[in-house]
C-alpha cells in the first residue's frame, strides 16, 4: 500500500486551518477508519458514546469504494450508522435540495460525522451539508477532477445560479490513486483544466502586487506556484490514468486547497480565467445537460482566453499611450457600464457591487496609470517567466483531454468577446483585465483577439464539437 508523503503537503497541513491530514497513494482505503480516529480526536473526545460515521456517496462510487471505505470504519471500532446512497441516473446535482438530504441525515444522527466518497459534487454538499451542523467531515476522492477538495466553501447551486458558500474545508481526505486513475478520462481531464489556471491566477496575483493592490504571502505562494510546471509536466500521463502523473495532478490540488485555506482567500489558487467559468455557471449553461457541463472543462477554456491576453500585452507596447483622464467613467457611468453587460438581474446587481470595489476615482487615476507604466519593464519580465503561451497551454490541455476552444462546449467565439467584459466585471479581485481597463486599454487589447491575426481569429476551430 505505497503511501506518498509530500514535505510540501505538511507544511501547507501546519498553516491550513480546517484540514489536519491528507493521506494520497495507492491502495490506501483501508486506512479511513484510522484516519478518522486520528484527525477527529477532540471531537471523538467530547461524544459520550462509542465514534458514529455516516456515509455519502452515489451508486459509482459507492460500487467503486463504499464497501472499502465501510469495512476500515468497522475494523477501526467506528459504527457506521447509515449509508446515503445517491442513483448514478441523473448524476447528484449539487444543489440546496442535495445538501439538504445530507443535513437531514445528520441531524437524524447527532453524534455521528459524514465521510462522503466521489468527485466534486458529493464533497461540496457534504461539505456544506457538515458546515451548516457545525460538524467537521472527512472525504474520499474518487477522481482528480478539481481543485476544491481541500478548499474552504462549497459551489452549490441555488434558483438555477451556482453560488459559493462559505463553509470549512474537509478535517481529513483520503486519495487513494489505483481508485482515482479508473475514473472516465474526462473527469481527471477537467482537473488538469482547473489545475492549468493557476498559471493567468498566479500572473494575476503578480499584476496585482506590482501595482501595490495586493501583496503576494511569499509563504502561500511557495505551496503552489514553484511546483506547478512540474506537477502538470505530464498531461498524456493524466489522460493515460498514469499513477505518478495522478500523484503530481492531485498533491497540486490538495496543496491549492491548503493554500486557500492558508491565506483564508481564494487568491492562491484563482485569478481571471476562473471568471470565465463563474460566469457561464451563474447563467446556467450546461446545467441541464444530461452530465451538467463541469466547472473544470469551463475554467480550462477560460485559462486558455487568458493566456490569450497575456499574449497579447506582453507582445504590445502598454507605454506607448493611456487612456485621457477626461474620457474616465464616473462611478454612476461606470456601474451602468456594468449593468448593461449583464442583462440577468442577479448578475447586475452582483456584479455592480463587485466592479465598484475596484473603481479608481477619477482624481486617483492618473496616479494609478503612472504606477503601471512605472513598474511594467519589471513586471513585464516577471510574466514571461509566469506565463505559458497560448498555443502552449492549448498543447498541454489537447494532451490531457480538456477542453480549449469554446466551440467544444457549444459557445460561440461572439459570447466568448462578451464573456472577456463580463469577466472583467464579475469579482472585485484585480487581475491584468483591470490593469488593461485602469490604462484605457482594455478593449483594444481584447478586441484585438477576435480581429485578423489575433489568437481567436487564427485559432481552428475543433473539428469535433462536443456538447448534448
Amino acid at each position: 500500500m505505497p503511501l506518498f508523503h509530500s514535505e510540501l503537503i505538511n507544511q501547507a497541513l501546519q498553516r491550513a486551518c480546517d484540514t489536519r491530514d491528507i493521506r494520497i497513494g495507492e491502495d490506501i482505503v483501508s486506512q479511513c477508519g484510522s484516519l478518522f480516529l486520528t484527525a477527529f480526536t477532540q471531537e471523538l473526545a467530547h461524544n459520550l458514546s462509542e465514534p458514529h460515521i455516516v456515509l455519502v456517496a452515489d451508486e459509482t462510487t459507492w460500487n467503486l469504494a463504499g464497501k472499502a471505505v465501510e469495512e476500515s470504519f468497522t475494523k477501526a471500532g467506528v459504527t457506521v450508522d447509515e449509508r446515503l446512497i445517491f442513483p448514478a441516473q441523473p448524476p447528484v446535482y449539487a444543489d440546496y435540495h442535495t445538501v439538504g438530504e445530507v443535513e437531514k441525515l445528520l441531524k437524524g444522527h447527532p453524534h455521528a460525522f459524514a465521510c462522503s466518497i466521489g468527485s466534486g459534487t458529493l464533497s461540496d454538499v457534504t461539505k456544506l451539508a457538515s458546515g451548516e451542523c457545525a460538524r467537521p467531515y472527512m472525504h474520499v476522492c474518487t477522481a482528480a477532477s478539481m481543485d476544491g477538495y481541500a478548499a474552504y466553501g462549497a459551489a452549490v447551486s441555488k434558483d438555477g445560479f451556482k453560488i459559493t458558500r462559505s463553509c470549512p474545508a474537509p478535517r481529513a481526505l483520503v486519495a487513494d490513486l489505483a481508485i482515482m486513475r479508473t475514473a472516465p478520462a474526462f473527469m481527471n481531464a477537467n482537473g488538469y483544466g482547473d489545475m492549468i489556471e493557476k498559471f493567468p491566477g498566479g500572473a494575476d496575483w503578480i499584476v496585482a502586487d506590482a501595482v501595490g493592490v495586493e501583496k503576494i504571502d511569499r509563504d502561500v505562494w511557495n505551496l503552489v506556484q514553484p511546483p506547478l510546471r512540474a506537477k502538470l509536466a505530464h498531461p498524456a500521463g493524466v489522460r493515460r490514468g498514469d499513477v505518478d502523473a495522478l500523484r503530481g495532478l492531485v498533491e497540486l490540488s490538495m496543496l491549492s486547497g491548503l493554500a486557500i485555506q492558508a491565506h483564508h482567500s481564494s487568491r492562491p489558487g484563482s485569478g481571471a480565467g476562473h471568471n470565465f467559468s463563474h460566469q457561464w455557471e451563474m447563467e446556467g449553461y450546461g446545467l441541464d445537460w444530461p452530465l451538467p457541463l463541469s466547472h473544470g472543462a469551463k475554467v480550462a477554456i477560460g485559462s486558455v482566453a487568458m493566456a490569450a491576453l497575456y499574449d497579447a500585452v506582453l507582445s504590445s507596447d502598454l507605454t506607448a499611450r493611456k487612456g485621457s483622464i477626461e474620457e474616465w467613467l464616473s462611478p454612476e457611468e461606470n456601474a451602468q457600464r456594468v449593468r448593461l453587460l449583464h442583462p440577468i438581474p442577479a448578475i447586475r446587481e452582483a456584479a455592480v457591487e463587485q466592479s465598484m470595489a475596484k473603481y479608481v476615482p477619477r482624481e486617483d487615476i492618473a496616479q494609478r496609470q503612472q504606477t503601471i507604466l512605472h513598474v511594467w519593464p519589471d513586471l513585464k519580465e516577471k510574466l514571461r517567466a509566469q506565463m505559458p503561451t497560448a498555443l502552449d497551454m492549448k498543447e498541454m490541455l489537447t494532451k490531457a483531454g480538456s477542453f480549449y476552444h469554446p466551440a467544444q462546449i457549444g459557445i460561440s467565439l461572439t459570447k466568448l468577446h462578451t464573456t472577456y467584459y463580463q469577466a472583467q466585471t464579475i469579482r472585485s479581485r484585480y487581475t491584468v483585465m483591470d490593469m488593461l481597463y485602469d490604462l484605457g486599454r482594455f478593449n483594444e487589447v481584447v478586441d484585438s483577439l477576435f480581429q485578423p491575426g489575433g489568437f481567436w481569429y487564427e485559432l481552428t476551430v475543433p473539428e469535433r464539437v462536443i456538447f448534448p
